[in-house]
């Protein structure tokens, strides 16, 4: 119990300082936005941009792990995807999955390299 008041710089009575308190609070939610909020809003704007991009001939990977190739895009936000010749699924733009399509396109460059 001791260790935990010097490390809120309070003393032993319970009477602590305010101000500290605060800075300590505003470190703790500068700390969490530096490494919670920021990384996931800066994926979710590389997401929407991503799906935004897409166009026919890219080669995607859905959420649920169907490759395919795009043959068509919607207006409503479907896309018509190419699973084997001829065969076609009609899919929502946010089923694509960036990291998976991404991986998949790279090991098509490197394959072709």
């Amino acid at each position: 119990m001791q260790l935990l008041s010097i490390f809120l710089m309070m003393d032993p009575g319970g009477k602590g300082s305010s101000s500290f308190s605060l800075i300590f609070m505003g470190l703790m939610i500068l700390v969490f936005w530096m490494f919670m909020i920021r990384p996931q809003a800066k994926k979710a704007k590389q997401q929407k941009t991503f799906i935004s991009d897409l166009k026919k001939g890219d080669k995607v990977v859905t959420i649920a792990g169907i490759h395919g190739t795009i043959n068509k895009v919607n207006e409503d936000g479907t896309l018509s995807l190419e699973v084997s010749p001829g065969s076609y699924l009609k899919i929502e733009k946010s089923t694509i999955s960036l990291e998976m399509s991404a991986a998949v396109n790279k090991a098509i460059t490197e394959t072709k390299a």
